[in-house]
């Protein structure tokens, strides 16, 4: 938090003047585009200090496409390795079935449909998909399609973590 104090006209109170980086209000409650813009120009020169091309360096969202049903504790095991692998090679891998099955039961159709189509939707924002291993489930298939009519690269990676290339799906 940044901020300042002023002393109120009569000497003895003080209005504490401070602000939230991404808030528009000073301490006092008062709406402050000034203030607020005069910090944002601030908080925008240190970074670039920091970063001279004034980008955030953010690794490359990528999409782990890989077996859930089944044997589920096993492939969850797995997911959890092929995310970690893509972090270990510089990518911020987006994977539902980590984290959707702790709320949502995939037995019941209608969560299994909501969370394929969550699934669907984080995609769209992914740069790559990556399929692991040497079987392709219903979900992956449609993970697949809908990276293809996107026009997202795909990469095929084998259940021990070696890129394939020229890879036939089953």
């Amino acid at each position: 938090m940044m901020g300042f104090t002023l002393p109120r006209s009569g000497g003895k109170e003080i209005i504490n003047m401070n602000y939230n980086r991404g808030d528009r209000f000073n301490g006092a409650g008062y709406y402050d585009p000034t203030a607020f813009c005069a910090l944002e120009s601030v908080t925008r020169s240190e970074r670039k200090e920091h970063n001279p091309s004034g980008k955030k360096p953010m690794p490359p969202r990528i999409y782990i496409c890989s077996p859930y049903r089944g044997d589920t504790d096993s492939n969850v095991r797995n997911a959890l390795r092929y995310c970690r692998f893509a972090v270990e090679q510089g990518y911020f891998p987006i994977c539902p079935h980590c984290y959707l099955p702790r709320f949502m039961d995939d037995e019941i159709p209608f969560e299994r449909e909501l969370a394929l189509s969550f699934g669907l939707r984080l995609l769209k924002g992914c740069k790559e998909i990556w399929v692991f291993g040497d079987t392709v489930s219903e979900g992956m298939r449609r993970e697949i399609s809908m990276a293809q009519r996107r026009e997202i690269t795909i990469r095929h990676f084998s259940e021990d973590l070696q890129e394939v290339h020229d890879h036939d799906l089953k």
